[in-house]
C-alpha cells in the first residue's frame, strides 16, 4: 500500500464492531534500510492473530532505487506499506501526508524508529490523539550530523510514553539522557527461526558462490563503515595466512568506507583472499558458506546479523560489546573478543579453524540459544504487551 492508497474504513469514528487497535511503525531509510527493517516489515503479520493491526510508514529520498528492496520485502512478510517521499528537513509534505495517514487509518498508537520519526510523533499528536512509542536501536557515528541526533532524540524520549530498548547498554544510556526508568523497556531483537534455518551445507553454499572448496572462509554482514571495524577483521586475517593458513574473507555490505579498506586489502596483498561483493538481497547462501562468521563492530544494539548466523548454525566470534555478551557466552556458544584487537580476533578465529569440536559446540549451542531465547513470536507477545499497557487493554 503507498501513501495515495487508502485502507477501507468508515467515515464515523464510531464503528458498529470493535475494530483491532492501529499501529503506526514509522521508519527514515535511506537505501534497501538494515537490521531494523527486518524487525519492523516481519512485525503485522505477527501481531494481527495477537489483536492488532500494524502499518508500516516509512520516509524515504523520492527515486532511490534502493527503496525497492523495502518495497519487495513489505511484499514478502505481507505488511501494509505506507510510503512518503521525503525530500529533507524541511518538507512540510512529510508532515500532512503522515497526518492523513493517521487519521485515514485511525492509527491508536504512533511507534517510531530514529530521532525524525520520533520528533514527527510528538508534533503529529498535536493534530491527532494517539499514544507514542519508540524503540531506540542506538546511534551511529559515521556521519557528522550524529550529534545532531542525538540532541533531537534527547528532547524526544523523555515525552514518549514508552521508550523499548534492543539492549541493555541502551536502557542506561536513555536513563543517561533524561528518559524515566519507569518508561524504558528492555526487548531484544529476534528473528524468525523457522526461516532462517539451514538448508546447506558450507561446501554446497561455497560451490554455489564460486568460492575454494577448501579454504577456510570467515564472513561478515554490514553497512561498510569505520563503526563496523572490518578493518581489524581484515589485519586479523593477514595474521591467519602469515601463519600458513588457507584462509578467505567475504565481507557482504555497501557504504562509505568500501575505498579504505579496498587500499588496506591491497596494502597486505590480500586481493585473492577478500572479497567485498557488495550489497545482496539475500545473503542466506553466503551465511551457509561461512566457516566462521566475525562481528568485529566497535558499537551494536544486539545486532540481527549475528542472531540470523547462530541461528544458521555458523560458528561466531563477536566483540564483546552493548548486548553481545548478553548473547554469546564465551566458549559455551560463540567467542568473544575485545573490540579493535586484530590480535585477539586472529587468535578467536584460529581457534575455532583448528577445533572441530568447538565449532560444533558453538554450531549447535548457538542455534540452541536463538531457539529458546531470540524467537521472534516470544518478542511479539512482549511487544503486544507494552501496546496493552499504553490502551489499557
Amino acid at each position: 500500500m503507498t501513501a495515495t492508497a487508502e485502507r477501507s474504513h468508515t467515515d464515523s469514528p464510531k464503528r458498529l464492531t470493535p475494530r483491532p487497535p492501529v499501529v503506526f511503525d514509522t521508519r527514515v531509510v535511506t537505501g534497501s534500510g538494515g537490521g531494523p527493517d527486518k524487525t519492523i516489515l516481519n512485525s503485522p503479520r505477527f501481531l494481527e492473530p495477537l489483536g492488532y493491526t500494524m502499518l508500516c510508514g516509512y520516509l524515504h529520498p523520492p527515486g532511490d532505487p534502493g527503496y525497492a528492496e523495502i518495497i519487495r520485502k513489505a511484499e514478502r512478510y505481507r505488511a501494509p506499506l505506507i510510503s512518503i517521499p521525503d525530500r529533507g528537513p524541511w518538507d512540510w509534505r512529510v508532515v500532512s501526508g503522515l497526518l492523513a495517514a493517521c487519521k485515514r487509518e485511525r492509527v491508536d498508537i504512533w511507534h517510531g524508529h530514529d530521532y525524525k520519526t520520533n520528533a514527527l510523533g510528538l508534533l503529529l499528536k498535536r493534530f491527532w490523539p494517539m499514544r507514542l512509542v519508540t524503540t531506540v536501536h542506538g546511534w551511529v557515528h559515521h556521519t557528522a550530523r550524529t550529534p545532531m541526533y542525538y540532541r533531537v532524540d534527547k528532547f524526544c524520549l523523555p515525552r514518549y510514553e514508552k521508550v523499548i530498548c534492543v539492549s541493555d547498554d541502551l536502557v542506561t544510556e536513555c536513563e543517561r539522557a533524561g528518559v524515566p526508568s519507569r518508561k524504558c523497556v528492555l526487548l531484544e531483537n529476534a528473528i524468525d527461526t523457522q526461516e532462517y534455518t539451514r538448508k546447506l551445507a558450507p561446501d554446497q553454499a561455497k560451490a554455489k558462490l564460486g568460492l575454494p572448496a577448501n579454504r577456510f572462509v570467515v564472513g561478515a554482514v554490514g553497512r561498510l563503515e569505520e563503526e563496523k571495524g572490518f578493518d581489524i577483521l581484515i589485519r586479523a586475517l593477514a595474521d591467519l595466512v602469515q601463519r600458513g593458513i588457507d584462509v578467505g574473507l567475504l565481507i557482504v555490505g555497501e557504504g562509505s568506507d568500501r575505498p579504505r579498506l579496498e587500499a588496506i586489502v591491497a596494502e597486505l596483498d590480500l586481493g585473492d583472499r577478500v572479497q567485498l561483493p557488495g550489497w545482496q538481497s539475500d545473503v542466506r547462501t553466503s551465511f551457509e558458506a561461512m566457516d566462521a562468521f566475525a562481528l568485529s563492530s566497535y558499537r551494536e544494539g544486539l545486532p540481527n546479523v549475528l542472531l540470523e548466523a547462530m541461528a544458521l548454525e555458523t560458528p561466531c566470534v563477536a566483540t564483546r560489546i552493548n548486548g553481545i555478551p548478553r548473547l554469546i557466552q564465551d566458549g559455551r556458544n560463540g567467542l568473544l573478543v575485545p573490540p579493535g584487537d586484530s590480535p585477539a580476533l586472529a587468535n578467536a578465529l584460529f581457534a575455532l579453524l583448528t577445533n572441530a569440536d568447538l565449532r560444533n559446540v558453538c554450531r549447535q549451542a548457538g542455534r540452541r540459544t536463538i531457539e529458546a531465547h531470540y524467537s521472534f513470536p516470544a518478542r511479539m507477545q512482549k511487544l503486544k504487551a507494552i501496546y496493552d499497557e499504553l490502551l489499557e487493554r
